[in-house]
Parts: structure tokens; C-alpha cells; sequence
């Protein structure tokens, strides 16, 4: 008897990538599912940053994850082909170079927009749908400022820097708050009057935003409109030409840019396969994700159609398309496990708007949020979702492009986390804090005393005297339940203040910065190091810690780590009640050197590039050629 399985999905969007991760979770080591995934493009786009790229704040790779990563060390068998024919009674998927049988097929394919019979959308309007759409905005955008910066007619230059943004969802007020920002800096990188440059935002209804409550999204209008956005309501647009376009109450408004996103529909293709359509051409499914007439046929994502309440589909939002697969996921196993299905049931937890880098509205499970808050829900809501698709690989990337490296401040955090100071000034401390660090080890290697008494390079001949912290017996921490002759720890702790545990290098210690140890502070070394045996071994690593770091710094490497550990040291020997203030700016120069200082005239230069490559290819894959990719 034959128990294998073949699960086919079609699509890498987010449902497709959830459905697929569920399942190769589920059947990892099970050698009977196979699990195809079959999409045209190598990457899956985060299509909710796609405003970003089109309005020139992030790069363009920002908005792609690679698939060969994401399901690198997965049973997920990735097809990079065109889609041509799907068989449903034959069970089969054809594409531009192979076939495909399946036992169950997941379709994930999405939507495309929805023009709505407008004469002069399609050919002169630009969509923003898809990372070649972002691309094509952009570049758009970049050369009509250019031409505009040229041109000497007064009415052709205001209709080429006249932008028009037409719908008022989350995808048209996201692309209006990115060209209110991008056009300052435009426009003085051209040599424009920004005054010239107008920008409207068109839409057929009463109300923008309307996912939103009406209190959000009138800020969202107030905020736009401060800076310079033109908001038009109940003005449908009836007819575009390269030169303007018309609205139903005759007026026009010439301009030579209108980004169209007023509404979406089922992928076209689907027309083909034969299955039953509900509104928008999207495929109609019953509470279990299977299409209707169809018990081996999923539909997820933006294309599935079910009416939990009447009249009212599936919104086309990532949280559906996440939660349709996951119910479709659960019912393919179930039915291959021979169990109960489940009943799809959404669980939306809100909706949020950017509008800028710099401004937001959110309403999330009931809590309305506005400007830097719901930015930063945003950004966290996002980096949850990379962490799911990529791990930490994908959140640092995304930390990367949306903070570290974000250009003309536009970010919440303008440019406070995007400086890009020369790391070569920092050579010099780190120089400086490493041969301390390696003094200071070395003097406990030898004994205070014995490295006191003797002098210039005698210091290093002099050999490891009676007073080393690594001789057996010599405990130099000042704590209580250490001392042998019962000296309390508070005098302990300010003889010792001069003496062993110096962290600095200096050759008197002023009084301890506390006192005493903190109560939970003592409760843990208490533990670590309960007798004076245990005090000796962890007096040894401290040693061993600070010639290591001072190394790691003098030689460049491992810089972040040494930083960081130089910064833990400081910290330990305050709350032990062993350093004066004179430590702390050890803290702070560690913290400083943190920011990439052995990446200059260090061995972090070689090494580091190194080390992320080896344990990226290990870990997430190589970068896989398309042709290789089936």
C-alpha cells in the first residue's frame, strides 16, 4: 500500500510561506510528504513594504527574502517556473518547464488590481502590486524630476511634478506619506522650487482609510493634508491620458504620474482552472478552506473567498492570508492523519497605517495608537513576522535597511541610529583600553605587590610572585563569607579598594561607588562562589578575561565581544563593591567601542566577513542561481 503524499502550493506570498513552513514543520522527518512550492519569482516580497521602495526610502532588497533561505535545511522542494496550466481533475500543475501530480494542491496565487473598466488605467496609470511595480514607480518618479529640472515651460514642468495617488487604503496613503517625504529631497537634489511639486491623493468615497475608524483616520487625513497632500473625496476618476486625468465632475488634473490603488481582484489565471468564483474572480471556499466541489483544493491568501458573517469576505490582509493557511494546512493533515477538521475562524488583531517614515495611525485589539507609538508597533509587528519567515537573519536585515542605513531621516528615529561616523577615531581607544586591559591582567597574573616592586620591563621578568591571584589560598575579594579571620566585608571592601581589584589599572582605589553589595547581587555570588577554594578558580578566570580582552582589542578581533565583556567586568567589580568611580569610563569607552571599531586596522576586517559568510551558507544557504531552482 502507497502512503505517500504530494502537497503542492502555488505561490510564495505570505500565505504560501506559512502554509508551506507549517507543513514541513509537521512532516519533517516523515519520507512519504513530499511538499512542492511553485512560484515565479526566487524571493518572497513583503508586498506591505512595497510603498517604501517605490518612494525611494529603503533599497530594493529590503522588500525580498530570499526562498533557497528561508526553506534552506526544510523538505520544501522550491520550483521557480511560470504557472501555465492547472488540471484539476487530472490532478496536475503544469509549468512553463515541468509537471506536477498532487494528492493536495494549496493555491496562494493572490490578487492583481482592479481597474474597473476606467478608460486610460491600465496603459498610463502605474499599479503598485509587485516588487517590479515598486521598481518601476521609482524609477519613474527619479527621471520625471530629472526631465522637470530641464524643462523651461512653466505648464509642462507643473504637470510633470504634479503626483497623483489614486485610492485612499492602506496601500494609497502609505505611497502619498512616502512622496511627501521623498519630494523634499528630490527636489533639492535637482534643483527644484519644492513648491512646484504637488501632490494629491483621489478618492471615490466620503471617507479615506475606511478599515480604520473614522477618529485614526481623520488624523492620518489632518496629518497629510499639514504637509502638503491635497485630499480629494467623492471624486471618482472616469477617464485617464498620459497628460491628466478626469474626474466624474468634469474638472481635470494634468499630471504625468498617477499610481492606481484603488482596488485588487482574484489573480486572472485562476479563470482557467474551473472552479468556483465568488466576488472579485476570488475562488469560493467553504469553513474549511477547500474550494467549493473541490475536497483536495485549498485556496489561501488574498484569492480564498468564505463569509464568516454575510455579505462580508475574507479581508485581503496579511493576518487572513496567514490564518487561511493555517486552517488549510491543518485540515490536509488532518485528512491525511484521518482526524477532525477544523472550522476556519479569523482572529484579527487590528490595522495600521504609516504615513511616512515618520508618522502612523494603528488600531491594535482596541488600543488606537498615532505618530512615533504606532510606528514603533509597526516595526515590532514586522520584525515578529521576518522572525517567523528567517530568524534573526531577516530581522537584522531589517533593522539594517529600516534604521542603521535609512537615509534623510525618515524614520521614527530620523537619523539618530543611521550616523555613519568613521570608525578609524575609535582606533585609538580601542589601542589605548586594550593594553590596559592587558596590564591589569597582567599585574593580577603576577601579584600587586610583586609587579609594584619591580620596574620597567622587570615588571613581565618578574615571574608570578606569592601575591598572583592564581596561587592557591590568595583570595582577593573582599566578601564577608570569604574571610578566613572574619574581617567584614565592609572593611574588606576598602582595603581591597586599593589593592587586587583594581580594574582600572590605578594604583590606590578611592571608596567603592556602592558601599555595599546590593542584597540580590550578594545572593548570586553567594552561590557562584561559596568558599574560598571556588573564589581562587573564579579569581583565575577573571585574570584570563582581562588578557583575552585586552588581546582581542590591541589585535582588533572578536571587538563586539570583547567590548562587551569589558563593559560585564566593570559592572561586576561595582556591584561587588570593588571599584571606585574612576572604572565607569571603561564602561562607557566599551560601549563606544561596540560600534564596528576592530573593523579598522583590526583583524575584525578579515575575520568577521569571514565567519557570516561560513555560518550564513551553513545555516541559511548560498545564494542559489534561479536555473538550479528546477
Amino acid at each position: 500500500m502507497n502512503n505517500s503524499k504530494h502537497i503542492v502550493i502555488l505561490g510564495a506570498g505570505y500565505a504560501g510561506i506559512h502554509a508551506a513552513k507549517m507543513l514541513a514543520k509537521k512532516y519533517k522527518k516523515n519520507d512519504d510528504i513530499q511538499i512542492t512550492l511553485i512560484d515565479k519569482n526566487p524571493f518572497h516580497t513583503l508586498m506591505t513594504e512595497l510603498h517604501e521602495v517605490a518612494g525611494g526610502r529603503v533599497h530594493p532588497e529590503s522588500v525580498q527574502v530570499e526562498l533557497s533561505k528561508i526553506f534552506h535545511r526544510t523538505k520544501v522542494n522550491l520550483v521557480i517556473d511560470y504557472i501555465t496550466n492547472v488540471d484539476t481533475e487530472a490532478q496536475t500543475v503544469t509549468t512553463k518547464n515541468d509537471k506536477f501530480s498532487y494528492d493536495y494542491l494549496l493555491i496562494g496565487t493572490g490578487s492583481e488590481p482592479a481597474f474597473f473598466g476606467v478608460p486610460g488605467v491600465k496603459e498610463h496609470g502605474f499599479t503598485l502590486w509587485s516588487f517590479e511595480d515598486a521598481l518601476k514607480i521609482r524609477k519613474h518618479i527619479q527621471n520625471t524630476f530629472e526631465k522637470a529640472s530641464r524643462e523651461r515651460d512653466q505648464r509642462l514642468r507643473r504637470e510633470m511634478l504634479t503626483f497623483v495617488v489614486a485610492g485612499s487604503g492602506f496601500t494609497g496613503i502609505e505611497m502619498a506619506g512616502e512622496l511627501l517625504e521623498w519630494k523634499t529631497k528630490l527636489a533639492k537634489e535637482y534643483g527644484i522650487d519644492i513648491n512646484e511639486v504637488k501632490l494629491y491623493v483621489v478618492e471615490a468615497l466620503g471617507t479615506i482609510l475606511n478599515m480604520l475608524d473614522r477618529k485614526q483616520a481623520d488624523k492620518a487625513e489632518r496629518y497629510m493634508i499639514k504637509h502638503g497632500v491635497e485630499v480629494l473625496k467623492n471624486s471618482p476618476i472616469v477617464e485617464v491620458t498620459p497628460s491628466k486625468i478626469v474626474l466624474k465632475d468634469g474638472s481635470e488634473i494634468s499630471t504625468q504620474t498617477l499610481i492606481w490603488t484603488c482596488g485588487i481582484q482574484a489573480n486572472a489565471q485562476v479563470a482557467q482552472y474551473g472552479l468556483d468564483r465568488a466576488r472579485a474572480g476570488r475562488l469560493q471556499t467553504n469553513t474549511h478552506m477547500q474550494v467549493v466541489g473541490k475536497e483536495n483544493v485549498y485556496a489561501i491568501g488574498d484569492i480564498a473567498y468564505f463569509e464568516e458573517e454575510p455579505g462580508k469576505g475574507t479581508p485581503q490582509i496579511v493576518e487572513a492570508a496567514e490564518q487561511t493557511a493555517a486552517t488549510a494546512a491543518k485540515n490536509i493533515i488532518a485528512d491525511i492523519e484521518k482526524s477532525s477538521k477544523v472550522e476556519f475562524k479569523s482572529n484579527y488583531h487590528g490595522f495600521m497605517v504609516s504615513v511616512g517614515g515618520r508618522y502612523g495611525v494603528a488600531n491594535l485589539a482596541g488600543i488606537k495608537l498615532s505618530g512615533f507609538f504606532a510606528l514603533v508597533m509597526k516595526h515590532l509587528i514586522n520584525m515578529y513576522y521576518l522572525f517567523g519567515v528567517n530568524g534573526v537573519h531577516a530581522v537584522y536585515n531589517y533593522l539594517q535597511h529600516e534604521f542603521f542605513t535609512i537615509e534623510d531621516k525618515r524614520s521614527i528615529m530620523r537619523g539618530h541610529l543611521s550616523s555613519k561616523s568613521n570608525r578609524l577615531w575609535l582606533v585609538p581607544l580601542r589601542l589605548y583600553i586594550g593594553v590596559l586591559w592587558l596590564l591589569e591582567g597582567l599585574k593580577k597574573f603576577v601579584g600587586e605587590e610583586t609587579w609594584e616592586a619591580a620596574s620597567g620591563l622587570n615588571k613581565l621578568k618578574a615571574g608570578m610572585g606569592s601575591d598572583s591571584w592564581l596561587k592557591s589560598g590568595n583570595v582577593k575579594m573582599p566578601f564577608e563569607w570569604l574571610q578566613v579571620n572574619g574581617t567584614s566585608g565592609a572593611s574588606a571592601a576598602a582595603d581591597a579598594a586599593s589593592g587586587a581589584s583594581q580594574a582600572a589599572g590605578a594604583a590606590n582605589w578611592p571608596t567603592p561607588i556602592i558601599e555595599k553589595m546590593p542584597k540580590f547581587y550578594e545572593f548570586i555570588m553567594k552561590i557562584m562562589i561559596p568558599n574560598a577554594e571556588v573564589a581562587v578558580w573564579f579569581q583565575r578566570m577573571v585574570v584570563f578575561m582581562e588578557i583575552c580582552i585586552g588581546l582581542a582589542l590591541i589585535a582588533g578581533l572578536f571587538t563586539f565581544l570583547a567590548s562587551a565583556a569589558s563593559a560585564f567586568l566593570v559592572v561586576n567589580f561595582v556591584l561587588s563593591a570593588m571599584a571606585g568611580w574612576e572604572i565607569l569610563w571603561y564602561f562607557f569607552g566599551s560601549i563606544a567601542l561596540m560600534g564596528g571599531a576592530g573593523r579598522t586596522f583590526g583583524l575584525d576586517y578579515f575575520v568577521i566577513p569571514w565567519i557570516s559568510k561560513m555560518v550564513g551558507n551553513w545555516w541559511y544557504g548560498d545564494k542559489v542561481a534561479v536555473y538550479k531552482q528546477k
